[in-house]
């Protein structure tokens, strides 16, 4: 139901408050978290994971927490399980807003620096995509 409250989302909006205004935005049956505009978490049945790179998934799994799944449930894929690059925040955070917000902090630079990578390769999709559009076709001879 759109716009219903939900307690899980309203407990990480104060649990990640030391970052700033944090915004959830429900999707695919879970939710996002945006900090800027950004999302840096993911929301999946009342657990927290976390934008990771290769870095901060290593520092994740050596606390013994592990990445989303997803599993499509139809179609080719039903059933395979696919990470999508977030690791599960450690339980301790939970109760630690500092230690959340922390942890927080590193996967929004993860998920800031992988949005900067995306940009030139989106601008340079647009721009070949304006070039063709300018370009005027060669009318054709009788």
């Amino acid at each position: 139901m759109k716009g219903a409250p939900d307690s899980f989302h309203d407990f990480v909006k104060e649990l990640f408050a030391g970052m700033g205004r944090i915004e959830v935005k429900r999707m695919f049956g879970g939710a996002g978290g945006y900090a800027g505009g950004v999302m840096f978490l993911l929301i999946a049945d009342d657990t927290i994971y976390l934008k990771a790179d290769e870095p901060l998934r290593a520092e994740l799994e050596a606390e013994g927490f592990g990445p989303f799944l997803w599993a499509p449930q139809s179609g080719p894929r039903k059933g395979e399980q696919t990470p999508l690059g977030y690791w599960q925040l450690p339980d301790s955070a939970l109760d630690d807003p500092d230690e959340a917000v922390s942890w927080g902090r590193k996967a929004l630079a993860v998920a800031k620096r992988k949005a900067a990578e995306k940009k030139p390769k989106k601008a340079a999709s647009k721009a070949a995509n304006k070039t063709k559009a300018a370009t005027p076709k060669k009318a054709k001879r009788r």
